[in-house]
């Protein structure tokens, strides 16, 4: 390539790759959608690659009016490894209730209402939850750093 064209290309590809990605609320929610598809796949995998390397997974309940009560806390290899040694089959269905993006558009906080059944040995369980991730912009696209599911009372 003649040395022209490489400095007009990087005179106009300079400005564009500096600019820092921006968060949209239809990037949020195609990130949930995938994550979905994934999880009710089965893909472990996939659903997984959504999340920082060192995300933090985080359970905890509410009792009656009081604070919720933690159960615990993992990381994304425990988190994963415990989805994997998960017996039977769980479907989940979200649905976004809030969405803030950080003025600088690179972090989102995403609130949603998750409802789960988990099929054991033919009996359904079913689980809902307020989920709350926190979203990043990183070198390898949008990522979540982690979720905070609190399990709620499922209303009929």
């Amino acid at each position: 390539m003649r040395p022209f064209a490489l400095l007009f290309l990087a005179l106009v590809a300079g400005p564009a790759l500096a600019q820092p990605a921006r968060i949209t609320d239809a990037d949020v929610r195609a990130f949930a959608a995938r994550q979905e598809q994934a999880w009710n796949a089965g893909d472990i995998d996939r659903y997984f690659a959504g999340f920082t390397p060192n995300a933090r997974f985080t359970d905890q309940a509410y009792v009656g009016d009081k604070p919720p009560v933690p159960y615990g806390t993992s990381t994304t290899a425990q988190a994963r490894e415990q989805a994997r040694r998960t017996r039977g089959q769980s479907r989940e269905r979200g649905e976004i209730r809030r969405i803030q993006i950080a003025p600088d558009g690179r972090s989102a906080i995403v609130t949603s209402r998750v409802g789960s059944v988990v099929q054991t040995s033919g009996k359904p369980r079913r689980l809902c939850a307020s989920r709350v991730q926190t979203l990043v912009v990183s070198a390898a696209g949008m990522r979540a750093t982690g979720q905070t599911d609190t399990f709620v009372k499922c209303s009929q």
